[in-house]
């Protein structure tokens, strides 16, 4: 239903994204679900096209802890990308991945293959359940939060799942995502 009423507005983000910068408004990666089985996640890209390969110029400028990269103002990022990102709008299109199965609306964001190779044996139970859209971690600081306290969010999710906690995250999603703090 979700993604039959924002088509309209799924349609118009992926031609701005189009007229920012060259090359496809969508961004497609593999990455690590349920049980360590791999799927492709589809994004609006918010980086040039080569920002992959751009990445490992920019390894000594990680920010991030544990096996994530992350930078604050990462020069990959295009114009409409900070929009996009800020507000998490760029995540919309893996509603495709919630309806094919491969992710849930609620859960722990999913990891790349070298991210998740990089996991120590508690990190890996993330992994017992379907990657989400939003998370434990999300509505509590996003990437402010150092690796530890995402894997220890994420295992809580997993170990204590519940309908009332899924409720509390898609309630507490609106505000994290409103804030854009802690977003890049």
């Amino acid at each position: 239903v979700a993604v039959i009423l924002l088509s309209t507005l799924l349609a118009t983000l992926a031609l701005i994204v189009r007229a920012n910068s060259s090359g496809p408004a969508f961004f497609r990666q593999t990455r690590i679900g349920r049980n360590g089985k791999t799927f492709t996640m589809v994004k609006f890209r918010s980086m040039i096209v080569n920002a992959e390969a751009v990445k490992q110029q920019l390894m000594s400028q990680n920010e991030g802890s544990g096996p994530l990269f992350k930078m604050r103002n990462d020069p990959r990022i295009t114009k409409v990308g900070h929009f996009l990102r800020n507000y998490s709008i760029a995540e919309l299109p893996q509603l495709i991945n919630v309806l094919t199965g491969s992710m849930s609306l609620i859960g722990p964001r999913p990891h790349l293959p070298a991210e998740t190779a990089r996991y120590s044996g508690t990190a890996r139970r993330r992994l017992a359940v379907r990657p989400g859209l939003t998370g434990l971690w999300q509505v509590s600081g996003r990437s402010d939060l150092s690796w530890e306290e995402s894997v220890a969010l994420d295992l809580r999710y997993v170990e204590q799942w519940s309908l009332a906690m899924d409720a509390k995250i898609v309630a507490k999603t609106f505000g994290a995502v409103l804030a854009g703090k802690g977003a890049y």
